[in-house]
């Protein structure tokens, strides 16, 4: 299993949402960085992604995005290999 990072808030119910998600797929360990707590880690967040919002999940080296790309991601059959560590 590739490990998966995630930059979050603690009140942001699309980050809740997308643990759940990877929680169902057999993640166990989600490394989480609250940018709410840090905001030099939001400003890194914003440097590597491009983007403000909330969840910015990644899996292994692949950016995945947020909360609606993962649910994207799951529904085109490519979340499983990803997270097996397979070239989707």
């Amino acid at each position: 299993m590739q490990p998966v990072k995630m930059y979050s808030t603690a009140v942001c119910p699309y980050c809740v949402r997308a643990k759940q998600i990877l929680k169902a797929k057999g993640v166990e360990q989600i490394d989480e960085i609250r940018v709410d707590l840090d905001a030099a880690q939001r400003q890194t967040m914003m440097q590597i992604t491009g983007r403000r919002t909330v969840p910015q999940i990644f899996i292994g080296d692949t950016h995945v995005g947020g909360h609606d790309d993962l649910v994207a991601l799951d529904q085109r059959g490519g979340l499983d290999p990803l997270l097996a560590g397979q070239a989707a």
